[in-house]
């Protein structure tokens, strides 16, 4: 058996130091080492992928502070996720996964970070796709991580590709949830296109229409207007509500929630996709076709332009968007 000591060799070979390892991470109201963060191997999330989760980031404001992200916002969604999928009784508040969300930065002496908040089941309950009562626990892990797709995605946009795996349709799945399971689905279409040289899947829904990336939501220029698909189809990103507001309030240029078809993308002036990890970030080829001239647009980059101003502390009109660590 090993020992504490040695925990880390494995067939003599030392365990490489991961991304995670040295933070604390808060679990049930403690804060503990992340190597001591477990779950039971028959936890009932690990096994059937029913839990919700967030994605948050925390910002170091040109002031020499650090905020997060439209915290409030992430906290209901989490809670409205499990509403959703019937995960009852969290055994904290709102308030509560709020204010430890912040200590969790704090102690961790995190400038920049992503933040991950998740509801899952433990054991409990045993096993099986119907359990009588669900054993809620709730987790906060957090991390320094950069550009989901690379800092040269931000500035030069990035390739993509139609997925041959279809986002599930709105019945199958409750897609206003940010629910652990359903990434299976993105987790397939990524794979199949990193695969094939690309850098992100583009995912239409079952009736053929432009739904969203495998982690983000996705817009379109053309024309003078803006056009991303409605709720009924995708998740309601926070990043793509801050991105509408922004269009609409501080660029002046009109937003439709519509229905895009494959092609429409193709003949788009300008292509990006918004989320907590990818931010707001340039699509300059999809399928092969270049996007307008082949680069990030004028537009996306206004929108990143803003976007990062505000994150970072330096517009006051969206200090409301702001948790001050």
């Amino acid at each position: 058996m090993m020992t504490k000591k040695n925990s880390d060799v494995k067939n003599g070979k030392t365990k490489k130091a991961g991304p995670f390892d040295g933070s604390k991470v808060w679990m049930d109201g403690e804060f503990v080492d992340y190597s001591d963060a477990n779950i039971p191997i028959n936890s009932h999330s690990l096994h059937y992928g029913l839990g919700a989760f967030e994605g948050i980031r925390c910002y170091e404001t040109l002031k020499g502070g650090s905020a997060i992200f439209r915290l409030k916002e992430h906290i209901d969604r989490l809670y409205y996720s499990c509403h959703i999928l019937q995960i009852n009784d969290i055994p904290f508040s709102k308030e509560e996964i709020f204010n430890a969300v912040i200590e969790l930065v704090k102690i961790n002496k995190f400038k920049g970070c992503y933040i991950r908040p998740i509801v899952y089941i433990g054991d409990e309950g045993g096993l099986g796709i119907f359990i009588k009562k669900y054993d809620v626990k709730v987790a906060i892990s957090a991390w320094v991580w950069g550009a989901y797709l690379g800092e040269e995605a931000l500035k030069s946009g990035i390739r993509a590709k139609v997925s041959s795996y279809a986002r599930f349709h709105v019945n199958t799945f409750m897609g206003m949830s940010k629910s652990t399971g359903q990434y299976i689905n993105s987790i397939l279409a990524k794979k199949e296109v990193v695969n094939a040289g690309y850098d992100e899947a583009i995912m239409l829904d079952t009736s053929g229409f432009v739904c969203e990336a495998s982690g983000e939501n996705i817009f379109i220029y053309s024309d003078g207007y803006i056009k991303t698909p409605p709720l009924s189809s995708v998740l309601p990103g926070i990043t793509r509500n801050s991105a509408i507001e922004i269009i609409q309030n501080e660029m002046k240029i009109p937003v439709k929630e519509e229905r895009i078809t494959r092609d429409e993308l193709y003949i788009a002036n300008e292509v990006f996709l918004t989320g907590t990890a990818a931010e707001v970030t340039p699509v300059r080829e999809i399928d092969d076709r270049k996007i307008g001239k082949g680069k990030a647009g004028d537009v996306t980059l206004e929108l990143q332009d803003i976007f990062f101003k505000i994150v970072k502390g330096q517009n006051k009109k969206y200090e409301k968007w702001l948790t001050k660590v």
